[in-house]
């Protein structure tokens, strides 16, 4: 494990989190890596991931790659078993407690992370704690952390209050599975490979949230451009709404400062106003020349409208990514081939397709 800013170096354990030295959190680092896929989904890349006792699986990866245009791709990460690419961290952060011999586990959520704790805990035989803030979780979402038996922890307040009543209240109860956790961010760099499989890309944009998927993905890319899988890394773009953009408005002022903010955007998901991850998705988009930008919810609610005509269901924050891409090639900004990462599926937030009028023919 190794600290990003001051380079201070610690053995690795389960519950390595941040650097001793500057409080930092720490990176994972595989030296000399080597891939060598073998078998099906998120485990085939065993050989730069974590190697636990028993592994604790529900087949999550080998998401689809869907084509939209001939320069424009689709990676659904919805098709996971319970609809969002949390669950790629969760095989890894789940099996790493459980062979640590935790008894419980604990999540900060707006709703994907709880969902996939709460299967994944409940496949381990754990119990599992989920922190969420009082009426801003989507009920698909709420609807799977209740079926797997989770404990509810109700906050009044946002996600960053959430995740603060887990820093300071549960530590040393529970063990940890927000993204905070490196070995959760382990499992999600296997977006990245699994695109590496099927295309080459020079763009990928990816919705930030608390911002430790768009560095994971980064973290896949140099690890594979290591192993002499690729030759360069994709330009990473990270999308923020525009109510909840404190890494967004940072970048557009050239300060590597974040100034947390009160969030408030359709796109739940992406509900977050101090990121714990900003200094590393700040790292990993700035080494691949790309950037952040924002988008307004109405930009992103007829994105998921236009998504859903291609036949692809997105939850909002999903569509922010299409809605970057419409703007950025819209002004010529984007050469060459795109990626969006559409991080849960629509059914996640029923919801939030109450403000579309159906079509409806009363026949009988």
């Amino acid at each position: 494990m190794r600290c990003p800013r001051c380079g201070a170096e610690v053995p690795p354990s389960p519950l390595s989190f941040k650097c001793p030295r500057c409080g930092e959190l720490l990176d994972a680092v595989i030296e000399e890596p080597t891939i060598k896929p073998k078998g099906r989904g998120v485990w085939r890349f065993s050989s730069i991931l974590p190697q636990p006792r028993t592994k604790i699986t529900l087949g999550e990866g080998c998401t689809p790659l869907i084509r939209l245009r001939s320069d424009l791709l689709l990676k659904f990460e919805g098709a996971n078993p319970t609809g969002s690419f949390k669950d790629r961290g969760m095989t890894v952060g789940v099996s790493i407690a459980k062979a640590a011999g935790a008894s419980s586990l604990v999540v900060a959520s707006t709703g994907n992370t709880a969902a996939s704790a709460a299967a994944y805990g409940a496949a381990a035989g754990l119990e599992v704690k989920v922190a969420l803030p009082d009426g801003h979780v989507a009920a698909g979402k709420l609807a799977q952390a209740i079926v797997h038996g989770a404990t509810i922890l109700k906050i009044r307040g946002n996600f960053d209050e959430a995740l603060n009543y887990v820093l300071e209240k549960e530590a040393g109860r529970s063990y940890p599975l927000n993204s905070f956790n490196p070995w959760r961010l382990e499992g999600q760099k296997t977006i990245a490979l699994e695109i590496i499989e099927e295309a080459r890309i020079d763009n990928v944009i990816v919705p930030v949230g608390n911002a430790g998927n768009i560095y994971a993905i980064w973290k896949g890319y140099r690890e594979a451009m290591e192993a002499g899988l690729v030759e360069s890394i994709p330009r990473l773009i990270g999308v923020q709404a525009e109510g909840a953009s404190p890494i967004a408005s940072a970048w557009a002022m050239g300060r590597e400062e974040l100034v947390p903010v009160k969030p408030e955007t359709v796109a739940s998901a992406i509900r977050i106003g101090k990121p714990v991850n900003w200094f590393r998705a700040w790292r990993a988009v700035k080494a691949t020349g790309g950037g952040f930008m924002k988008v307004s919810d109405e930009e992103i609610i007829n994105a998921q409208k236009a998504l859903a005509r291609m036949g692809i269901f997105v939850e909002l924050a999903s569509a922010s990514t299409y809605a970057a891409y419409l703007r950025l090639a819209g002004s010529g900004e984007l050469s060459g081939s795109t990626v969006l990462i559409a991080t849960g599926h629509g059914l996640k937030d029923p919801d939030a397709v109450a403000r579309y009028l159906p079509r409806i023919i009363e026949v009988y």
